[in-house]
């Protein structure tokens, strides 16, 4: 009997890895992903059956917006019954977005959905980006006896696996561009692909679930020193939004002023939700830490623990597209659906 060889999914979104640069003049393009094996024939040396796909206008990744994520999660049904994993190439910048937004998307898949891109592209001579890619498809392919290793969204980069929802971009200058401060690598690449068994997610639902409307009206607030009124009031009382997430300082904590708890009172009134999230790059928000954290004390403002902005971002947006009632809303917020955060 021949050895069991994955089908693994390839999807261009956009990003410098998928460019090269022209002969002619030098400029950066597209290449063709028909002949993703050509451009890269290490990709042969694979133990697995390769196939790739492309966005109809692949896009520099600050232009994604959530609408593309629906995109991609439509690609994503179509095709899973077809392939035992997918990896997504997606320019690096809004990344942590993306893949956090898709964890949330696309749940019970039992499937691992691999991001990965580049800080240069793949035609230089010092690119990241073929390593990048190669290992991304060779983690997507890790299977036990046909079952896939890896359950769920990650984010491959610099010799290292994180979970996507885990993750925040770092650096727009070196190769390790990307970190997980609360929670642990998943596989690490050296000589052999280790893997942290242990941290790796495992759904309970019995069938995959793909979310395909979301809520884009949630606003972000990050506090800093000075502050003016207005700015607060026309984020949360102006702006016409369903939500607002509050980056707040250190453990959650929030200037003393009575103009901000005010303005508070009144946007919850108005039935904004409020979240909040720690500015920090790691830890969470811990109530009733400090003294100044008592503003944000309140039953009706949802602690988002140890998330991250941008996974809290794609929680939000998900929650309040599924048009659950509020006290369900609130339930699922504190939940972790998918590894996103410590319970």
């Amino acid at each position: 009997m021949k050895p069991y060889k994955a089908k693994i999914l390839v999807i261009y979104t956009g990003g410098t890895i998928g460019m090269v640069k022209d002969p002619e003049d030098g400029a950066l393009k597209p290449f063709d992903f028909d002949h993703l094996v050509a451009q890269i024939p290490e990709l042969k040396w694979l133990d697995c059956i390769i196939s790739s796909i492309s966005f109809a206008q692949p896009m520099d990744s600050s232009n994604m917006q959530p609408s593309h994520w629906i995109e991609l999660v439509e690609l994503l049904e179509v095709n899973h019954q077809n392939y035992d994993g997918f990896v997504v190439l997606h320019g690096s910048d809004t990344m942590s977005y993306t893949a956090s937004a898709l964890s949330f998307m696309v749940r019970g898949l039992a499937k691992p959905i691999i991001f990965t891109g580049s800080q240069l592209p793949i035609g230089d001579l010092r690119t990241d980006a073929k390593e990048n890619l190669i290992t991304a498809i060779q983690i997507a392919a890790l299977h036990q006896e046909g079952v896939p290793v890896i359950q769920e969204v990650g984010l491959y980069f610099e010799y290292k696996l994180y979970r996507a929802n885990r993750t925040t971009k770092v650096s727009a200058s070196h190769f390790n561009a990307f970190a997980s401060f609360n929670y642990p690598a998943l596989v690490e690449s050296g000589v052999q692909l280790e893997v942290n068994h242990g941290y790796l997610w495992r759904s309970m639902l019995a069938a995959p679930v793909f979310h395909k409307r979301l809520n884009d009206k949630v606003g972000l607030l990050k506090l800093y020193p000075g502050m003016p009124l207005s700015l607060v009031r026309s984020v949360l009382l102006e702006a016409g939004l369903s939500a607002v997430l509050i980056e707040s300082f250190g453990a959650g904590n929030a200037p003393d002023a009575p103009w901000l708890h005010e303005i508070i009172q009144e946007a919850l009134a108005q039935n904004v939700l409020l979240c909040h999230v720690t500015q920090c790059a790691g830890g969470g928000v811990l109530d009733d830490h400090y003294q100044t954290s008592i503003r944000f004390n309140h039953p009706e403002i949802l602690s988002g623990r140890d998330l991250t902005t941008e996974a809290a971002l794609a929680k939000l947006m998900v929650l309040l597209g599924s048009e659950i009632d509020p006290q369900e809303l609130r339930s699922l917020w504190s939940t972790s659906l998918c590894g996103e955060q410590n319970n």
